[in-house]
């Protein structure tokens, strides 16, 4: 067993190693891996303690991205932190939105049209292809596969022009309302759904066999960090690293939100909980995002895009705004004093590409939340590093970090 662990730096070895002492005690070394390493993915730090090449103590250290959105919301109408939540997990922005706008709309007791349903569940499901495009693209490129990432992210940069011909922007939406969506589907966008959907199952099978059965990535992942079953459900672990672990729970079949059960689609889980069954897990989920597409894309339902009932929620169309007195003081009401709610508390939570995103809001009335909660799944999914990341080689540490598919901008808040 390591002794305590000793700061030792580069210097001090070879200055020894000069001294002729070539046996070296056995002791642990600290390594601080991060906030600036790229495998890190942002700005996290691992405070390591190594054996050698094992790793003995992982301790993750968040906080570097931290911009306390939380309290902002408490300082802010409903409406303006619409584009806060883009923030959060900003390679799935418009999933993001849909997610905290249904947790407003429980509290204020408000259903929105089927269309409006059926809109949210297509950019959510685009949103979750194009991050799981960049987390099965970036690991790739974690351990050394660089041609994945080429085919993975020009495939992204399809759905971000798609995003943009929607929302005017590719990368921060802030698309959805609470109450409805920013503005109904362009002309003819939905056939151009159908088409990226007919170009890039293909890809994605070159991809597959690029990587599943790669002798190098197999090394790399097979067998490595393993989740257990037990430790993934103790750990507060959601999205594909819990279905990593064989647990088959996904809310939008469990607690379906959003017309959710309308649609035929399968949860794929796996087996070991190791690195390779994670990035299986996602490869599989972005086939069934694209069987999801395609039916809402089939069977999209006319009608509003936004709840007509909610007046005092919604801002009325600009054309009225400057012809009409009543919607010029409603608009005004909305934007200096934020959409009216009763008073109460709520939690809701959506399937989100990294996991379970749920917000709680308490309400006190008014146009300006009292308290508001982010459950960040980046967060919880890191949780379980201390425990997963002792006896893994510092290689392996690599292959753990991009199989756990974190974003710190969520992370952290």
């Amino acid at each position: 067993m390591a002794k305590q662990a000793t700061e030792v730096s580069y210097g001090d070895v070879l200055s020894r190693l000069a001294r002729g002492e070539r046996e070296l005690e056995a002791e642990s070394m600290t390594l601080s891996m991060g906030p600036s390493h790229p495998s890190t993915h942002g700005v996290l730090r691992l405070d390591l303690d190594l054996d050698g090449e094992v790793v003995t103590r992982c301790e993750p250290i968040v906080g570097y991205l931290h911009r306390g959105d939380e309290k902002i919301a408490e300082n802010m109408t409903y409406n303006q932190f619409v584009p806060y939540t883009d923030r959060l997990d900003y390679l799935a922005p418009l999933a993001n939105n849909a997610a905290y706008a249904i947790a407003v709309e429980k509290l204020a007791k408000l259903d929105v049209p089927p269309r409006c349903q059926a809109i949210r569940v297509l950019v959510s499901e685009m949103s979750r292809i194009s991050a799981h495009l960049m987390g099965v693209g970036a690991y790739a490129l974690d351990i050394g596969a660089m041609t994945v990432f080429l085919y993975t992210f020009t495939e992204r940069e399809k759905l971000y022009t798609l995003f943009e011909q929607l929302t005017g922007a590719r990368f921060t939406t802030s698309y959805t309302r609470i109450g409805g969506v920013a503005r109904d589907l362009p002309e003819g966008w939905l056939a151009k759904v159908d088409g990226f959907c007919d170009q890039f199952l293909p890809i994605l099978d070159e991809c597959d066999a690029l990587l599943t059965r790669n002798r190098i990535f197999l090394d790399r992942t097979e067998g490595v960090a393993p989740i257990s079953r037990e430790d993934a459900i103790a750990y507060g672990l959601t999205g594909p690293n819990l279905r990593g672990s064989g647990v088959a729970m996904d809310l939008r079949k469990d607690v379906p939100y959003s017309g959710y059960e309308q649609y035929e689609f399968d949860v794929p889980v796996g087996s070991r909980g190791d690195c390779y069954d994670r990035y299986l897990v996602r490869l599989e989920e972005m086939r069934q995002s694209v069987r999801i597409v395609r039916q809402v894309v089939k069977s999209m339902p006319d009608g509003p895009w936004y709840a007509e009932d909610a007046k005092k929620i919604f801002a009325p169309p600009k054309e009225k705004i400057m012809t009409s007195m009543e919607e010029l003081i409603q608009n005004f009401m909305l934007v200096t004093q934020g959409p009216q709610m009763p008073a109460g508390e709520v939690y809701f939570e959506a399937e989100n590409p990294k996991g379970a995103l749920g917000f709680y809001i308490v309400s006190k009335g008014g146009g300006v939340p009292y308290r508001l909660k982010i459950r960040s799944p980046s967060f919880c999914n890191l949780s379980i590093l201390p425990k997963v990341a002792v006896g893994c080689m510092i290689s392996d540490v690599v292959s753990l970090l991009g199989s756990l598919d974190f974003v710190m901008g969520e992370c952290d808040r």
